[in-house]
């Protein structure tokens, strides 16, 4: 049989057919990679890196999720997928020029990002306006997809399912026998903080407990004194802190130094799944936390992940660099499914996303976008910090420990 002339001119030349292989993929990850949320972007970070080393590389036992196999993007020819790391440093003007840059200059087919709420905002206003999908992987704040964007997608729960999730919480405590009627809200004053502490109020009033304080403080502060202070004085039953990672270790050593010790600390996960938080975690025992990753038993998908990301890093995985690394997964099926890096493609074939709880890593009921951008079934629980760790406890059907009433901290 006679050879294709594209064929006997690449013999002819010297040159394998591995000359012919499908350009690199390259997206964009926007994460804080220097300033106080520094520690968090680079976990994040490194969450990405593996997803893409899975993609393009075989690891076993990870057949099940999709490109799990290693082989590239098959519709794409076996491409590989490179990424091109931005560093916004928490500021959202930052974000908004790093994302300007990674579309119009390094050119790459989406952006996957941002930690910060109020960075996300800016950012994706900048996807929004150049037709470029955006991929955000643990932002909260509502006001993100709430603008009628057509480019940006949300795998996260967003502030309402959290808040919804704490008072059903707290009300089981209550049919416990706790004493839980007085909720105390501490957060952070950018898009992060004052939204989800506006679900929160909202959710408090519609599941009957009475918020007797909400405190808002400029994040990155180096006193938090006169916020515990006021706390000791309201004797809330129960604290939610939406904190980023400073100030979360901040209120800790503060509430120790001022002898205060709350019944129930909830922290809305940010500052108490960074791993840099387990540096005060002597102070924060019994803390509980949302997350929608387990490690799972050994052997399970995430288990593999979790032991490969370890190895990368040298601690195990936690929720938001579990959330990234999903929203991470979910973009690049989406971009093989539609065999092409094209704009409107990998926005339609995102629109036509349906992913099966099996087929993912994290604890979500699944992956499908409304009209928002917003999956509809994403999904959480709470954990709770026992020495370093922190173990599922809540809701029954998920714990893999008892609950432990009332906050140990220190003591």
């Amino acid at each position: 049989m006679r050879k294709p002339a594209f064929a006997v001119l690449a013999a002819a030349a010297g040159l394998s057919f591995a000359a012919f292989a499908a350009d690199p993929v390259k997206i964009g990850i926007l994460m804080p990679l220097s300033g106080n949320s520094g520690n968090a972007g680079k976990s994040a970070v490194a969450a990405i890196e593996l997803a893409a080393d899975i993609i393009n590389s075989p690891h076993p036992g990870l057949a099940s999720l999709p490109l799990g196999a290693g082989a590239g993007l098959p519709k794409l020819g076996g491409a590989k997928v490179q990424l091109v790391i931005a560093d916004h440093q928490g500021n959202p003007t930052e974000g908004q020029n790093q994302a300007l840059r990674l579309i119009t200059q390094e050119h790459v087919a989406a952006i996957v990002g941002t930690y910060h709420s109020n960075v996300s905002f800016t950012a994706t206003a900048v996807a929004e306006r150049y037709g470029v999908p955006y991929v955000v992987g643990d932002s909260v704040a509502a006001n993100i997809t709430s603008r009628g964007f057509k480019w940006v997608f949300r795998t996260t729960p967003i502030a309402s399912d959290f808040a919804n999730n704490y008072m059903e919480f707290l009300n089981d405590l209550k049919k416990q026998g706790h004493p839980v009627s007085k909720l105390a809200i501490v957060y952070e004053n950018t898009d992060y903080g004052t939204s989800v502490s506006g679900s929160v109020r909202d959710a408090a009033k519609a599941h009957g407990l009475d918020v007797v304080a909400a405190i808002p403080y400029n994040a990155n502060g180096a006193d938090v004194s006169p916020q515990v202070i006021q706390l000791k004085e309201k004797n809330p039953d129960a604290i939610i802190f939406i904190s980023y990672t400073a100030d979360s270790i901040l209120y800790m050593k503060t509430m120790k130094n001022l002898e205060y010790m709350p019944k129930v600390v909830i922290g809305d996960d940010s500052g108490f799944s960074d791993p840099a938080f387990m540096g005060v975690a002597e102070l924060a025992q019994g803390a509980i936390n949302r997350s929608a990753w387990d490690v799972g038993k050994k052997g399970s998908v995430t288990s593999i992940i979790n032991d490969l990301y370890t190895k990368k890093t040298g601690h195990g995985m936690d929720d938001t660099s579990g959330r990234d690394m999903q929203a991470f997964f979910v973009l690049m099926d989406a971009i093989n499914r539609a065999g092409s890096t094209k704009p409107d493609d990998v926005q339609k074939a995102l629109r036509e996303t349906d992913l099966k709880p099996e087929q993912l890593m994290m604890g979500y009921k699944g992956v499908k976008f409304d009209q928002t951008g917003q999956n509809t079934l994403a999904a959480t629980y709470l954990i709770q910090l026992f020495g370093k760790e922190y173990v599922a406890v809540w809701p029954e059907s998920k714990a893999q420990r008892k609950l432990v009433y009332p906050f140990k901290g220190w003591k």
